[in-house]
């Protein structure tokens, strides 16, 4: 057990601790490890309790504490646990925006992305949860202004809403990639009119045909995509009829290939599969090929 009245020259010190005499130095004259007393020749002198101190601030320092917040907990203006806790806050912020620079030069080196490409991507994915919240708030604000919220089809729009708080902590190619091409989607102004157009029409969903059933489509024609059968067919024929009344007129074929048209958009259903990448939904295949199959089968036989 050592003496608690022995004096401790800096050298002493620094060979007790393991630490460099010219950090001792340093931290002494910045004022974290202060001299118990002098020598007659003007050397400084620590007590015993010198080398506990050295030893913490040395721990502390490792972790990435700045001298000012080493300096508080020293003189228990603040407690190590709080100094701990806002610590693990602000490293896991900067763990997460590594992952995420990790990811965006990862898609660079898949994609051989331009400068001002990388930029962008960079950009995006670095914001925050507010403002990539904004972004897409600001494009369902925009697309389904004037329609009234109680109108048929009028909850699509919170549904749009459905942004993840955050890119996930380790985000994946996938990720980064779906985000960058959301925010570039809802920026496009034709995709906007595009969902725009079918917000409005949805709004007066009661006055419009009734559509098939979604999975007797996906079922029947589904196949014939597949299988590269020609809508206008007699095969064609056939499978239509395996979902719409052979019995429909011209004009009720037409009625409801437009109506159908409307709702059937490529880009709108990119939307919903960037957000579900995004907010890690099971993933489900295309319908749009299918849909696209079924309007020009209708209108083969206008």
């Amino acid at each position: 057990m050592s003496d608690p009245t022995e004096m401790l020259t800096i050298g002493n010190l620094a060979r007790r601790t393991g630490v460099s005499v010219r950090t001792i130095r340093f931290w002494s004259d910045s004022g974290v490890i202060v001299p118990t007393g002098r020598t007659a020749g003007g050397f400084r002198l620590y007590d015993a309790g010198a080398v506990a101190r050295v030893g913490l601030v040395r721990t502390l320092r490792e972790l990435g504490l700045d001298l000012d917040t080493v300096c508080r907990v020293l003189d228990r203006q603040v407690t190590v646990r709080d100094v701990a806790r806002a610590h693990v806050r602000a490293l896991d912020a900067e763990i997460r925006t590594l992952r995420v620079r990790r990811a965006v030069l990862d898609r660079v080196a898949r994609k051989g992305s331009t400068t001002e490409e990388m930029r962008l991507m960079h950009e995006l994915a670095r914001m925050s949860a507010d403002e990539r919240q904004r972004i897409i708030d600001d494009f369902v604000r925009e697309t389904f202004d004037g329609v009234d919220p109680k109108a048929p089809g009028a909850h699509i729009a919170q549904a749009m809403r459905t942004m993840p708080a955050h890119l996930p902590t380790d985000p994946t190619p996938e990720q980064v990639d779906a985000w960058v091409e959301l925010a570039e989607l809802v920026s496009d102004e034709q995709f906007r009119e595009r969902v725009r157009e079918m917000a409005l029409a949805g709004a007066q969903g009661g006055q419009q045909p009734v559509g098939p059933d979604p999975a007797k489509v996906v079922e029947h024609v589904g196949r014939a995509v597949r299988e590269h059968i020609a809508p206008e067919s007699a095969a064609g024929a056939e499978i239509l009829h395996r979902i719409v009344d052979s019995h429909l007129s011209a004009a009720e074929r037409a009625r409801l290939a437009d109506r159908l048209a409307t709702f059937t958009d490529r880009g709108v259903e990119r939307y919903w599969q960037l957000l579900g990448v995004l907010n890690g939904w099971p993933s489900a295949p295309s319908r749009v090929p299918a849909f696209e199959w079924l309007i020009a089968a209708l209108r083969a036989r206008v």
